[in-house]
């Protein structure tokens, strides 16, 4: 008579473990090694490239409008404004395009807000491209704080109003057919503008100045 082998349901599931586990460890570490070598692809692609950050420059700043419209509380007065500026954007890449896909300015007066946002339409800049940005800001009874008044007043004694034009938004690399994911950037121009002999609007600066721009 012959022998009988009959396993049992531990000696089948034993042998299920032993089949599958050496068979997710390989896809595992297939898929790893894409992952790893992808990544390593890329890394080496962004540092032959080294992309730079683009400039910014101010090249023009006309303010138009810059009264106090009244007090909305205690806290706040209201400011009506009208700016006008133009900005010189250039992409130093030699090997990199740039889509621009948001870009907001405002206008900054010792640390506020003096503007609601501006929306740039997106535009792309192809290599060591430069392009000119004009921009209307526009605010219509703006909150700003109490010392508003006070702080030009000042100004006004030295001869000259220092404004700030802030803009962030969001970028992106391109470099044949591939482009990158999404990259958050902040621009900071700071201007001088001269009263005249009658020191309220229209004032104007037409130097060109140099912003910082962070990437």
């Amino acid at each position: 008579m012959s022998k009988i082998d009959v396993k049992s349901p531990k000696h089948c599931a034993e042998k299920h473990t032993l089949v599958t586990v050496p068979r997710r460890r390989r896809v595992y570490l297939y898929l790893s090694t894409i992952t790893l070598l992808l990544l390593s692809l890329l890394l080496l692609f962004w540092l032959i490239l080294r992309p730079a950050k683009p400039h910014f420059s101010l090249q023009q700043a006309d303010v138009n409008q810059l009264n106090l419209a009244g007090s909305s509380s205690s806290n706040s007065q209201l400011l009506n404004s009208s700016i006008q500026l133009t900005l010189q954007s250039t992409n130093p890449n030699n090997k990199l395009g740039i889509y621009y896909d948001e870009f907001r300015l405002y206008a900054s007066y010792k640390s506020q807000k003096i503007t609601p946002d501006t929306s740039i339409s997106p535009f792309y800049q192809d290599h060591q491209e430069t392009t000119f940005l004009s921009a209307s800001l526009v605010g219509i009874q703006q909150p700003v704080s109490p010392s508003f008044a006070y702080e030009v007043q000042r100004d006004m004694a030295t001869g000259k109003l220092v404004l700030s034009f802030k803009g962030n938004g969001r970028l992106r690399w391109k470099v044949g057919t591939w482009v990158s994911g999404r990259y958050r950037f902040m621009v900071d121009c700071v201007t001088v503008m001269p009263f005249g002999a009658i020191p309220s609007p229209p004032l104007s600066s037409r130097q060109a100045t140099v912003c910082s721009t962070t990437v």
